[in-house]
């Protein structure tokens, strides 16, 4: 029998990572400021996350919106952040760190990693950002990392899937490839079949109505206009769709 593919869901609040694991996804990574790509949550919604939910909770260690080349402060700012996620029962971390140059920052890297242990690790898409994908492949191995987040260096995975299919071939068993980038019930089912990945991240978030009737169109706190009464949220159906697709692909292979 096929070995079940594991699915990582995207979310940025409680509700979103209880509708997740209800759904049948085996993780959440947990993030704040999506609209910025994810930055390190709070303790507090860290707490509450793992209060509710049973499947593992892996938050992204990431000071700041932006590039992935960090000050020593904002080094420091990881190594803390990490320290708080372990006592605050997390199962694992994402995190990345490049050189200006386009390289991964291996020494660093590898200090978080091992600062990190024993949680599990994901060096996330900064890998995408990188100059050389094959390069930067051989180098997160070297950090010790557990997992690689990646689309193949595109804005969708679909658009990378040769990419990954080579870069999990050449990964060797090494570390563990998982495929993201705007994957979705539509395509999940082929991505797994052409790149062999047994592990997706994906996001799913649908919007959601918000309840304040009372609304001042003259005024936007964010950086982004008109957003205080938009919201997304991560649907138990959407996980589940997602997750039958996937079994019928599976089933639609065997056949």
């Amino acid at each position: 029998m096929a070995k079940k593919i594991i699915v990582e869901v995207c979310v940025d609040s409680v509700e979103s990572a209880m509708a997740a694991e209800r759904g049948g996804a085996q993780r959440v990574e947990l993030c704040s400021d999506l609209l910025e790509g994810g930055v390190t949550p709070s303790l507090g919604l860290l707490g509450v996350v793992r209060s509710r939910v049973a499947i593992a909770v892996h938050p992204i260690i990431r000071p700041r919106p932006g590039d992935f080349c960090y000050s020593e402060l904002e080094f420091e700012s990881m190594r803390r952040d990490i320290e708080a996620a372990k006592s605050a029962g997390a199962d694992g971390v994402v995190l990345g760190i490049l050189e200006p140059n386009g390289s991964v920052d291996i020494e660093r890297t590898r200090e978080l990693v091992e600062l990190a242990r024993p949680l599990s690790v994901t060096f996330h898409r900064a890998f995408d950002m990188s100059a050389d994908l094959f390069r930067a492949l051989e180098d997160v191995c070297a950090t010790g990392a557990n997992r690689l987040l990646t689309s193949g260096g595109q804005q969708e995975c679909l658009q990378g899937i040769d990419t990954v299919a080579r870069l999990l071939r050449a990964a060797r068993g090494r570390i563990t490839i998982m495929a993201g980038g705007r994957i979705g019930i539509s395509n999940a089912p082929t991505i797994v079949e052409r790149t062999g990945v047994r592990e997706i991240h994906v996001g799913l978030a649908s919007p959601v109505r918000s309840p304040m009737l009372h609304r001042n169109p003259h005024l936007s706190m964010g950086k982004a206009q008109g957003r205080e009464y938009q919201r997304t949220q991560v649907l138990e159906e959407s996980v589940r769709e997602l997750n039958r697709a996937l079994s019928l692909g599976a089933k639609a292979k065997l056949d």
